[in-house]
């Protein structure tokens, strides 16, 4: 059996493949129902998303407390930070370098790109079932 600490690090990095799946799932429909354009718009818009998010598990997964509650929340924090650092600047870089042909199909998967962990968490959580008495 795998130490607890290692199974949470583990998890961070099997939730973001599934984010990286339902993202994709996302783009290709956007470029089927929009077009090549619409699906270069959307892999960007997943992009701003996946990389601070990336970030953040990798991140995460290096913070490393034992007993020390307060330097591993505090290096949560600083996970956090980063991530949304790094998303405020990739944001900016894409509107001043590549604007988006199609903002809607940017920002539908961006916000698919946030949306994805809690689906995913949700997809991924044990389920009890009630024993028969």
């Amino acid at each position: 059996m795998r130490h607890p600490a290692t199974r949470r690090r583990t998890m961070g990095w099997r939730l973001l493949r599934l984010e990286v799946l339902g993202v994709c799932v996302v783009i290709v429909a956007v470029t089927l129902i929009g077009g090549v354009e619409a699906g270069k718009s959307a892999l960007s818009g997943a992009l701003v998303g996946l990389i601070p998010q990336a970030f953040f598990v990798w991140r995460s997964s290096q913070a490393r407390g034992g007993r020390q509650a307060q330097r591993f929340v505090m290096n949560l924090y600083r996970a956090e930070a980063g991530k949304f650092g790094l998303t405020v600047a990739l944001l900016a870089m894409v509107f001043v370098a590549v604007p988006p042909s199609n903002p809607i199909s940017f920002f539908s998967a961006y916000v698919a790109t946030h949306l994805m962990p809690w689906l995913a968490a949700w997809l991924r959580r044990e389920r009890s079932t009630p024993q028969p008495r």
